[in-house]
């Protein structure tokens, strides 16, 4: 089991005697929970359950299961970083303070806001499917786009807008979940639906690669997690705190997505949720119980908002402050005067999100954003071991050896082509990091070659 350690050198986050004082530490146990819980219910399972039943049969819940323990791993190896390092930056900060490699951090970095592009574009294609169709019919790309547009509207208006708006949608979006287990459990005491289908694995290159297929896809839905450590400088007592919220929001999401998978499968066959892009929105039209149809296709529509909002947003501010810290051009840091947001940094990420639902289908977009946050997760992994030779004064949590070394493995697995991942996902991936690449190499021929990012010096101000 995990353990508390006591460490050697000073606590790390406390800035020297004439440095920026550190962020407001706001945020109590119980709002870091909520934070959690919402950052990680949203689109995966309003738009991807129907995806998830393709890949493996009317089994659904057992990728979704799998896919939860990767993620628990994983969680574990960030709440033993944050507790050690409590600071923003995350997945990027953890790789440079146990690798020491420039590129290698900001391809970390990278892949996080890319990841942000893929999944809000995700969610931008299942807006404009079926369950949009419950009101109006339109082309998928034009809503799309559209989508992205008011996206960037909202996000160029300011942070506090976004915010405030993610609070309110978060709470619609967990409704939604909550009838769909609600019409599951009245299935059950009827007696309807088909418990036969619950154990059903149909796919013709076996199991193994069914359960594979089906649980890179659902890690889709559990990722979000990692968003929260960059919430670190505005925690009270971030070591105490992060354990039990960021493992308690994992295992409360990880639950909820379990029985709503159950009861899709209880209730709809595979096929007719593989072939719909509301599959939730069969569910409730599948149950005997009498919930509007329309009312729930709103509620996916304000579920699959929230979470593009959130990771657009996230995606923007990461470009912004890689440009600041030098390592991209300098252009994308800059700030629109009324506004006070970084409007060049929000176009480029809304650029990258047009190309993307241009031409790519919803669940290779959703198996992109696992793709490359698995590869960050599988870094993290190995950070937490490299960093057990850095120990630290203040006491935090800590893991077992094990943990991380069955993270990194089972992340890699779930990366590889053995999940049966069409090659279109991985080129999707490469292409997003290639543009990455190329604004490395253009920024180091324009102003020379970056400084190193330093951790220590910088302290919290810095956003890598």
């Amino acid at each position: 089991m995990a353990e508390v350690t006591q460490a050697k050198s000073a606590p790390d986050g406390e800035p020297p005697d004439g440095q920026e004082p550190p962020l407001r530490r706001v945020l109590g146990p119980k709002l870091l929970l909520f934070f959690i819980i919402g950052d990680i219910l949203g689109a995966g399972v309003y738009a991807l359950t129907g995806k998830v039943a393709g890949e493996v049969g009317g089994a659904l819940w057992l990728p979704f299961l799998i896919a939860f323990v990767v993620a628990a791993l994983t969680a574990c190896s960030y709440v033993e970083l944050v507790g050690k390092y409590p600071r923003a930056a995350g997945a990027a900060l953890y790789a440079n303070k146990a690798f020491g490699i420039p590129f290698l951090t900001f391809i970390v970095a990278f892949a996080v806001m890319a990841s942000g592009i893929t999944s809000a574009s995700t969610s931008a294609r299942a807006f404009g499917g079926d369950y949009l169709s419950e009101f109006v019919s339109l082309p998928v790309v034009l809503v799309a786009v559209l989508f992205l547009i008011v996206l960037a509207l909202v996000n160029f208006r300011g942070v506090s807008e976004s915010v405030k708006a993610n609070v309110v949608l978060t709470i619609v979006e967990l409704t939604g979940l909550l009838v769909i287990i609600g019409i599951g459990v009245y299935a059950v005491l009827a007696g309807d639906g088909e418990p036969s289908r619950l154990t059903e694995i149909e796919r013709s290159d076996g199991v193994v690669f069914a359960l594979l297929g089906g649980a890179s896809l659902a890690f889709f839905a559990l990722v979000g997690f990692e968003d929260s450590v960059n919430m670190a400088e505005e925690v009270r007592e971030p070591p105490r705190a992060f354990p039990r919220a960021l493992l308690g929001g994992l295992a409360i999401t990880g639950t909820i997505y379990i029985l709503v998978a159950l009861t899709s499968s209880l209730l709809v066959d595979p096929k007719t949720l593989e072939e719909s892009t509301g599959p939730l929105l069969e569910v409730v039209k599948a149950g005997d119980v009498d919930f509007p149809p329309k009312l729930f296709a709103l509620i996916a529509l304000f579920a699959l908002t929230n979470t593009a909002l959130i990771n657009m947003l996230m995606a923007s501010r990461l470009v912004y402050g890689m440009s600041r810290e030098g390592i991209v051009p300098g252009i994308f840091g800059r700030v629109h005067a009324g506004r006070r947001t970084p409007w060049i940094a929000i176009i480029f990420t809304t650029v990258l999100g047009f190309a993307l639902v241009a031409t790519s289908r919803v669940e290779d977009l959703g198996d992109t954003t696992s793709l490359l946050l698995l590869c960050v997760f599988a870094v993290v992994n190995v950070a937490v071991l490299v960093l057990r030779r850095e120990p630290v004064e203040h006491e935090h949590f800590r893991v077992p050896t094990a943990v991380p070394v069955l993270g990194a493995i089972t992340c890699v697995i779930l990366a590889s082509p053995f999940t049966g991942r069409e090659g279109s996902v991985y080129l999707t991936a490469g292409v997003l990091m290639a543009v990455g690449v190329v604004l490395w190499f253009v920024n180091r021929a324009v102003v020379g070659k970056p400084d190193e990012i330093d951790a220590e010096r910088r302290g919290a101000g810095s956003s890598l």
